[in-house]
């Protein structure tokens, strides 16, 4: 959920670049070519990036003509000097970047010695491109909860001295990709704004205050690899202080600085359905935003995430984008600083028009948003009411939606959206499971195998039943959807059968299916789906079953070659899950044609509303299953009567 703000104002923004904008044809003269690759490497990521000049605080000698720190201090004076105000008035500084001068003290310790200023508190933020915003939202709750007046919120980036040709000397001059072309996309500089409370007005703008509204990150380090990394080796397998000394980490590549470039498309996914869910939320409304200020680091990702938005139908009209990425480069965690304080120079604004910041990170894939509005001096502050909240939204694999909204026919995207957004959370939480830790981890064990297919076999059981309940509750306006919901049925009605022969051929000791039981999660999954499929017309079924087949579609593929790296069984005894990686994307086709039946009888809002709250209580009883599966559950005694299994079917659960 957003941190929301009432009484935080941006008072005044700065910045400062170091020496004469470098177009691209000098850059060879600080960045110097590497290998006979390097020309090629250039040229192409020149040519999509989009920026024509940049800054470096090196000379073309290699010598550092300003440290990080002093980039810093000169953002600041050029915010406090707009903002006509002082240094002393500023009691909290807190500041973002992927890295000062030094290891250690802390880089806004190391500003502060730079200004020479007065005793205050200091927050420094370690990260990549998000640490502005990081920076910028401490500065803010600092004012929020009435501790300080004044606060100055900064970021400064030198990545310059890390490109230097001399760095790759330990090495051959031979480097991997994903280090290479960095070099030509990032640079130097510092971004700097001064908030204040007491509704003070906007530097260089007579009549004006810029209201905070609210900030807003999530990461998803738990859910990915690392994209974007200084430290590691090539492999991610070792880091630079396991080595005997630091020339051996710089020959084996641990100080280059990388990023996988193969993982960011899933960057600006998880960061548009971050968005959707703010939408959703009442945070932000696209049509009410009249300026986007997105920090991208490449222009050949504006269409990228143009298209995700409006696909996802939150479309921001792009003439009310605003980026100075070409004439200002890309300097990481300053970027949206930097952005925003030339944007608040040279654009005139009008009260009550609203700015809108995205900044994707990287680094393990983090998304952070700002909300900031314009009032007019005489008007009353608003208090801003916080949206009713929402559930906790949300890998070395990346698990899609089961199906992408981007791709939805016409009238759908909206519920595939939404849709899109329960599953990230659902998979997001099935990750972290002790289970799948234990899968992801290599510590999967035949006994853990076992004990999960002995929970397992009940609740597949189930599958059908619920399923030809739920047809047989629907009027005559649902027949055909009955009809499909019955062909689904009895595809699966056997696959607890599969099942349970899979694990009496992994070495399973129980004899009897009716001596199985189901964990605590499945029971609730079990009677609540039970139930809601005894009621009059339960279409809302249509969202567990969206849950349930994706899990089998998306998950469990991701899950299968780790499961049988770690348990040594023949080809056969893993039939199940192999039948359903395949063939739940037929069920899930199925699936969408059952929603556009739906749809047509019941009208698109109501319709959709029900499937969305099943699906959001499935996934919450799912993952409840998941959580359980680590915990042994008790066989029945011999000698109990056994039930009579005629009718009894599958259904991935």
């Amino acid at each position: 959920m957003p941190v929301s703000f009432q009484r935080v104002y941006l008072e005044s923004a700065g910045y400062f670049m170091p020496g004469e904008p470098i177009p691209n044809d000098r850059m060879d003269a600080y960045i110097a070519p590497l290998n006979r690759m390097s020309e090629r490497i250039k040229r192409r990521i020149l040519a999509e990036n989009g920026i024509l000049t940049r800054h470096y605080a090196i000379d073309a000698e290699g010598v550092t003509q300003h440290t990080n720190a002093q980039l810093a201090a000169g953002a600041i004076r050029d915010c406090l000097q707009r903002g006509g105000a002082e240094l002393s008035r500023v009691s909290l500084l807190a500041s973002g970047s992927s890295g000062g001068d030094t290891l250690m003290p802390g880089f806004a310790n190391m500003i502060q010695g730079e200004l020479a200023a007065q005793p205050m508190e200091t927050h420094s933020v370690h990260g990549i491109c998000a640490a502005g915003v990081s920076a910028i939202q401490t500065a803010a709750q600092g004012i929020e909860l009435g501790a300080h007046r004044s606060a100055m919120a900064v970021a400064s980036e030198m990545p310059s001295r890390l490109f230097k040709r001399s760095r790759f000397a330990a090495r051959g001059y031979e480097t991997d990709f994903d280090s290479h072309f960095l070099r030509w996309m990032l640079s130097d500089g510092a971004g700097a704004l001064l908030l204040s409370d007491g509704s003070p007005a906007l530097a260089g703008a007579p009549g004006l205050r810029l209201k905070l509204k609210w900030v807003h990150q999530r990461a998803f380090s738990g859910d990915y690899p690392v994209c974007m990394q200084l430290g590691l080796t090539e492999d991610r397998a070792r880091g630079h202080l396991d080595f005997g000394s630091w020339a051996e980490a710089e020959a084996a590549g641990a100080l280059s600085l990388r990023q996988d470039i193969r993982l960011l498309p899933h960057l600006f996914d998880i960061g548009i359905h971050e968005y959707a869910g703010l939408v959703r939320d009442g945070w932000v409304d696209p049509k009410r935003v009249d300026h986007f200020l997105c920090h991208y680091s490449s222009e050949k990702f504006i269409p990228v995430v143009e298209d995700l938005m409006n696909k996802a139908d939150l479309s921001i009209p792009r003439e009310r984008w605003w980026s100075n990425l070409a004439w200002r480069g890309n300097t990481g965690a300053a970027s949206i600083l930097v952005m925003l304080a030339e944007f608040l120079h040279t654009k005139t604004l009008k009260p009550g028009e609203q700015i809108f910041c995205y900044v994707p990170e990287s680094g393990r894939f983090m998304a952070a948003y700002m909300l900031l509005e314009v009032e007019a001096t005489d008007a009353a502050p608003v208090t801003m009411a916080a949206p009713r909240a929402a559930a906790v939204p949300d890998d070395d694999f990346v698990i899609a939606p089961p199906h992408d909204p981007a791709a939805a026919p016409e009238g759908l995207g909206s519920l595939l959206t939404e849709l899109a957004a329960i599953w990230h959370d659902y998979r997001s939480r099935v990750w972290r499971t002790p289970l799948i830790r234990q899968i992801r981890e290599r510590r999967f064990a035949l006994p853990d195998y076992l004990n999960w297919m002995e929970q397992w076999v009940p609740q597949v059981r189930e599958g059908s039943k619920w399923m030809r309940e739920g047809a047989a509750s629907l009027s005559g306006p649902y027949q055909m959807l009955a009809s499909l919901i019955d062909v689904h049925a009895g595809e699966e009605q056997n696959d607890f059968n599969i099942l349970f022969s899979d694990y009496k051929k992994a070495g399973g000791t129980v004899a009897q299916i009716d001596d199985l039981r189901r964990n605590p999660g499945g029971e609730a999954l079990n009677a609540y789906l039970h139930g809601l499929a005894a009621t009059r017309d339960p279409i809302g079924l249509l969202g567990a079953i969206y849950i349930i087949e994706g899990t089998g579609q998306r998950i469990v593929p991701a899950l299968l070659p780790l499961i049988k790296a770690s348990v040594k069984l023949p080809p056969d005894a893993f039939r199940f899950l192999e039948y359903h990686g395949h063939n739940d994307e037929n069920h899930l086709n199925r699936w969408l044609a059952a929603v556009e039946m739906v749809m047509a009888v019941e009208g698109q809002a109501r319709a959709a509303r029900q499937i969305i709250d099943t699906a959001r209580h499935t996934a919450a009883l799912y993952l409840m299953q998941f959580q359980h599966i680590t915990e042994r559950m008790p066989h029945e005694p011999p000698g109990r009567p056994k039930a009579n299994t005629a009718a009894e079917g599958g259904g991935f659960l």
